[in-house]
């Protein structure tokens, strides 16, 4: 493996010159006011909305943790990279309904179509679950990293990452976020791009490729039998996750809410469709060279997750080495400085605004540059106890998703097609699903210790996809059942928050939002997701 030379660190050094110009340019730019700090002032254009939605998404642990799968033998964990049908039902189908509310968090979106119970439980559940989940898994992957492509100390190359995207989050906000992430999106690209073409010419091409490792391998569609990845189960728990993250989590609709109007939001949504079809070719397929190399004893790795950097090392040359390590650093730190944001804003305005409403825009930033710090000072706390996670960690990322995703997609979903839908029916469904979803987590943990033919011992060995999936079917009886046996809500009160409470003006403004290129696009990458799933049947 080799160590980064003279010129990577050249071109690692120019990367981090020109973010910290933007963060600065941005930083001088801001306004101490709650829409500018959290939203970017509500005035981002498409391209950055786009460029800022892929950024958030494909951070260090999916470049590390995706090509692992790839080397690992899970390639049916492709089909959750296939998600840019999903990002496309956040622009044409939820979006109008957010911005129409004008709400600058999830959970209050909750409170004005159902009650303030709802927001309260989503935004605590949210915060804890971006801190022991989103931060946490960033900043191991991020050890990955740096400790295999750096060649420097686990502990200083993450904690050194970690504060210095949290000192830029703090100052400039979810400006500094957004536009330092369009900057990353690309140079994350176009790294990832050079790898794979190498890799694949390496290997001596896609056929030469699929006889060492046999066409069997590159099935993603695994019978019901399979033990691991049932292929119908694996269908309906990845969209139920993938509603869940790309739909209704903070995480990624903040960044469409950043946007001017909903025809910039809407193109933004569909510009990060189309990024997000790249993922599959840049991070995954790199995973499969390497396994391929391994086998052919050109290439070693102790475990599946340093696949892509110790693929790096080996095949890129020198300068070329340096774009993608800075490629790797920016999604570490796109990932970290989005989720910090994230947090901030969920505690400033749906925990601390919500217990003191009187209180000042200026203090209200202050607030959120402080939980952004605590989230940074908490993220690193966690770093020791992520490096004790076993197996690989795309699987793991899916699996905690998979207990989280059910109740709150059936929440958002049936909230805004189903009008009947009302308070209670969303309050229980949302507090049955945390207990059940605490539950299994703790199942899983001490299953050794359970008996093999009790209950609990199923309950918390289930496969996570068949878990998933009968997870949100009770969550939906949950809430159709309590919603029907008690009072229906007042439609005055949710008008223009479901499709059946739609005035004729909220319509009208909708139709006005889209043109044929829009639907063209959309469909484009609705064909493409589908002939990569057809592409990937081991044929």
């Amino acid at each position: 493996m080799n160590t980064l030379d003279f010129l990577d660190w050249v071109m690692i050094g120019l990367y981090f010159l020109i973010l910290s110009g933007i963060a600065v340019w941005v930083i001088l730019k801001r306004k101490d006011n709650t829409q500018d700090y959290f939203l970017a002032g509500r005035n981002v254009g498409w391209f950055v909305v786009g460029a800022s939605i892929f950024a958030s998404n494909i951070g260090s642990e999916h470049v590390v943790g995706l090509a692992g799968a790839g080397a690992d033998n899970k390639l049916p964990m492709l089909i959750y990279e296939l998600h840019a049908w999903i990002v496309l039902l956040l622009g044409w189908i939820f979006l109008p309904f957010y911005m129409r509310s004008g709400v600058f968090t999830m959970p209050e979106f909750l409170e004005k179509r159902f009650d303030s119970r709802s927001r309260w439980i989503l935004s605590i559940f949210s915060i804890a679950a971006y801190v022991l989940t989103k931060i946490s898994v960033t900043i191991y992957a991020g050890g990955v990293v740096v400790s295999y492509l750096l060649g420097i100390d686990f502990w200083t190359g993450a904690i050194a990452t970690v504060i210095l995207t949290g000192i830029y989050t703090v100052l400039g906000g979810m400006r500094a976020v957004v536009y330092t992430e369009a900057l990353q999106a690309v140079v994350l690209v176009v790294g990832a791009l050079f790898l794979t073409v190498i890799g694949l010419n390496e290997v001596g091409g896609w056929s030469s490729m699929k006889e060492t490792l046999t066409p069997e391998y590159f099935n993603m569609w695994r019978p019901m039998s399979d033990p691991d990845f049932p292929w119908l189960p694996l269908f309906i728990s990845s969209t139920i996750v993938g509603i869940w993250y790309w739909c209704t989590d903070q995480y990624i609709v903040q960044r469409a809410l950043t946007a001017k109007n909903l025809k910039e939001a809407r193109r933004g949504t569909i510009f990060g469709a189309v990024l997000k079809l790249f993922p599959v070719f840049l991070f995954l397929i790199p995973g499969i060279i390497a396994l391929t190399l391994k086998m052919r004893g050109e290439l070693h790795w102790d475990s599946a997750d340093q696949a892509f950097p110790v693929l790096m090392s080996s095949l890129l040359p020198s300068g070329l080495r340096g774009l993608v390590a800075a490629g790797l650093l920016a999604a570490l730190m796109s990932s970290l400085a989005s989720v910090f944001n994230s947090c901030s804003t969920l505690f400033t305005v749906d925990v601390y605004k919500k217990l003191r409403p009187n209180t000042s825009e200026k203090k209200l930033v202050r607030t959120g540059q402080i939980a952004t710090a605590a989230a940074v000072i908490i993220g690193i706390i966690w770093i020791p106890i992520m490096q004790n996670i076993s197996g690989v960690l795309y699987e793991y990322l899916q699996k905690v998703q998979s207990y989280i995703a059910p109740p709150i997609t059936a929440v958002f979903l049936l909230g805004i097609f189903v009008k009947r839908v009302n308070k209670q029916g969303a309050y229980y469904t949302l507090i049955s699903g945390l207990i059940i979803a605490s539950l299994r987590i703790i199942l899983e943990l001490v299953a050794d210790q359970l008996d093999p033919n009790g209950f609990l011992y199923l309950l918390g060995t289930v496969n996570y996809l068949i878990f998933g999936s009968y997870f949100f079917l009770l969550s939906v009886l949950i809430l159709i059942g309590v919603s029907l046996s008690t009072a229906a809500p007042n439609y005055e009160k949710v008008e223009n928050l479901t499709f059946s409470t739609l005035s004729a003006k909220a319509k009208e403004n909708n139709k006005n939002s889209y043109n044929h290129w829009d639907i063209f696009i959309t469909v484009a990458v609705v064909m493409i997701v589908v002939g990569v799933m057809y592409f990937f049947n081991g044929t």
